[in-house]
């Protein structure tokens, strides 16, 4: 019997020369709104964009086989990938969330519960006997997501599912944060995994998208064509280019995670650093459990700087490496502040609840030299603490053309 293919394999290789009209090695793009019929009555495999398209059906195959999944739908961004299983709902219908859920997660689930689509219990999932009081009260859906957003806390996805299921309920894990090079919660019991495209997967900050893998195949079919009903699918040329960045995924995470590892063990020893949050780190309350059900800890770490508002200010305008900016998984290091960015519209009180403090910091790693970001970090904290100046915008641009000249210079030497 022929081995299944390793999961870096599938990644590299899924849909490499497939193309049977000219042998290209790479997948053609098909960016066709509509396909010709074989005759009357005669449709081929597509009939029209929305309802399908190869590149989109090539990308969900591909992620189906990396979680262990039945099938998957691709949709046009993360929250729409949400969204479609949501619509799978009847007002009577209950959804658990964490208390602690991205901020775009639960203004949605508000926003549906508000017009009277389900009803909506948030609770903190690492609970056990708040979990099981939600449970009791009746439930369809029970939203997991772990590490979470921003605070990388970490639930037992094997555990909740297992409960969400005596009481008659489905599970969804959002793994944006791990993608399936780390984590597979199908295979922990999920019956639906759901990510945001544009992150890890993709890698390279420059696609908006979404998918949604399922457990069963009847899922599958079932939100296809909703997203058929509700136009939610994601285009051709987004499916292509996430394609082509996926083939990279496990390389590009086994080098992120190692370079954040060292990062927070960095910051762990800056003493205006108050906490760090990477469950990578031997004293994270989520450790043992993340060691057991995750094949590594990711690039995501968060944590919170001394100094009120004036040093957050301070150190996100020092940055010259890292970049402040939203989102997470791509090639470069970013910095964002969720207070006022990621998860502002949860409101001082949410996130009080979900205790994302206003002197919190997260950063998503990218695949700079460790050396380059860990000093960027350092004069970053320097200038926050007040030990030392920010270089004005003129001489940031002196001191990058600087350095650059200087590589340059030594590629040079030792060329000759």
């Amino acid at each position: 019997m022929t081995e299944p293919l390793k999961p870096e394999t599938i990644a590299a290789t899924h849909g490499v020369a497939s193309d049977t009209a000219f042998g290209a090695v790479a997948p053609p793009l098909h960016l066709s709104s509509t396909y010709a019929f074989e005759g009357y009555e005669r449709p081929g495999r597509y009939d029209y964009g929305r309802a399908g398209n190869p590149n989109r059906d090539m990308l969900g195959d591909t992620l189906a086989a990396l979680e262990g999944g039945a099938g998957a739908i691709v949709t046009s961004s993360g929250m729409a990938a949400i969204d479609l299983i949501l619509g799978q709902l009847s007002p009577a219908d209950r959804v658990i969330a964490p208390h602690d859920c991205y901020g775009g997660t639960l203004r949605l689930l508000k926003a549906r519960a508000a017009r009277q689509q389900f009803q909506l219990t948030v609770v903190d999932l690492s609970d056990t006997a708040a979990l099981g009081n939600a449970l009791s009260e009746g439930a369809a859906l029970v939203m997991v997501e772990t590490p979470s957003n921003p605070l990388m806390r970490i639930v037992d996805i094997a555990d909740i599912a297992r409960r969400a299921k005596a009481a008659g309920a489905l599970t969804a894990v959002d793994n944006t944060f791990l993608s399936p090079a780390l984590q597979r919660p199908i295979t922990l019991g999920a019956d639906y995994v759901v990510h945001s495209t544009t992150k890890f997967l993709n890698g390279h900050s420059d696609v908006i998208g979404g998918a949604v893998v399922t457990a069963r195949a009847e899922d599958a079919e079932t939100l296809r064509a909703w997203s058929n009903v509700t136009g939610t699918a994601g285009s051709p040329f987004d499916a292509w280019l996430t394609l082509r960045g996926l083939r990279t995924l496990y390389a590009r995470i086994e080098w992120q995670q190692a370079t954040a590892g060292a990062v927070a063990t960095f910051l762990k020893q800056q003493p205006q650093v108050t906490a760090v949050h990477y469950p990578g780190l031997a004293d994270h309350p989520g450790h043992a459990l993340a060691a057991r059900q995750q094949q590594g800890f990711g690039a995501m770490l968060s944590f919170e700087l001394a100094g009120g508002t004036d040093a957050i200010r301070r150190f996100c305008e020092a940055v010259r490496v890292l970049t402040l900016a939203e989102s997470l998984g791509g090639v470069e290091s970013l910095v964002a502040h969720p207070a006022t960015m990621t998860h502002a519209d949860m409101g001082a009180d949410g996130r009080r609840m979900a205790g994302i403090s206003d002197q919190l910091l997260r950063l998503s790693i990218g695949l700079e030299h460790v050396d380059d970001l860990i000093a960027d970090i350092d004069q970053a904290l320097a200038v926050a603490s007040g030990k030392a100046v920010p270089l004005c915008r003129f001489e940031e641009l002196a001191d990058r053309e600087n350095r650059l000249r200087a590589t340059v210079h030594s590629s040079v030497d030792t060329a000759k």
